[in-house]
């Protein structure tokens, strides 16, 4: 039999995807990006970066888009499936975003940064720029935040994260940036699908002291888990690997803040945080 050639002839990757049909509204439309921005009221390059890939654009434009172009829920809809492509991460790391997309339960363990799930843009810009610059830092920038969504929503799994207090003393370069974070994690706390404590430096050395580790419960029941260190990342699937590393995590925890005490001490970083002088 020959080979099944696709329907459309359009990428099946999510990303591309929504970029193509960008372009293609806007061709049957007969609009040009200048006259689309002067009708939406964003600025025209906005649009062309969008259909070129480089940037999905917010929920907000694309409605706007979605209702111009008579695409209803349908546009948004392929936005959101965009932005958990996981062709848009580096290739290492594709294994686990999919399998994180697909997790019943998620606990991560952050030494040093916030995980990505509960990190604002400046924090994702701040920490991704020393490895990605221009248009490359944008989409991951865009990649990681796209994350979120993960967590958000009334069927968002549960999700629990221990934070090294180092995590909360580690600040960004710019002092308003640093507190809009924080006050990112002290709202996160308050969600009932998330648990977040606190591991303080009074709880001494312990076994997860040199590595970033997410746990990921899938829905055949499996627990896999992802550890992370400066220069490497590693996904575990082996059953004999990921149940001692699970005991390690629970023994942590056992050292952390309560939920309560954790978010009283986030709320104490916030207060040493100086607020910017009003103008």
């Amino acid at each position: 039999m020959p080979p099944r050639r696709g329907v459309t002839g359009r990428s099946k990757e999510p990303r591309k995807r929504f970029a193509e049909e960008l372009q293609l509204l806007r061709a049957q439309k007969g609009d040009s990006l200048r006259k689309l921005g002067e009708v939406l009221g964003w600025d025209a390059s906005l649009f062309g970066k969008m259909e070129s890939g480089q940037t999905l654009g917010s929920p907000e434009v694309v409605e706007a888009l979605g209702q111009h172009y008579g695409a209803g829920e349908w546009l948004l809809t392929l936005w959101e499936l965009a932005l958990g492509d996981p062709t848009q991460f580096l290739a290492q790391y594709r294994r686990y975003m999919v399998l994180e997309q697909e997790a019943m339960s998620l606990w991560h363990y952050a030494p040093s940064a916030p995980p990505g799930l509960l990190q604002t843009a400046a924090y994702a810009r701040e920490a991704l720029a020393s490895a990605f610059k221009g248009q490359e830092l944008d989409q991951q920038v865009e990649a990681r935040i796209g994350r979120r969504k993960l967590l958000e929503g009334d069927d968002a799994p549960p999700f629990r994260v221990i934070l090294s207090e180092a995590v909360l003393r580690t600040r960004l370069r710019d002092t308003q940036e640093w507190r809009e974070q924080l006050e990112y994690l002290a709202e996160a706390a308050e969600r009932p699908n998330i648990t977040l404590h606190v591991l303080p430096f009074s709880a001494g050395p312990h076994g997860l002291m040199y590595a970033a580790v997410m746990f990921l419960r899938l829905l055949d029941g499996r627990t896999v888990a992802y550890t992370e260190n400066y220069d490497r990342g590693e996904l575990i699937e082996e059953n004999g690997r990921v149940e001692p590393l699970q005991r390690t995590y629970d023994a942590v925890r056992d050292l952390a803040l309560s939920p309560a005490e954790s978010k009283k001490f986030i709320m104490r970083m916030l207060e040493e945080v100086p607020c910017e002088p009003s103008t």
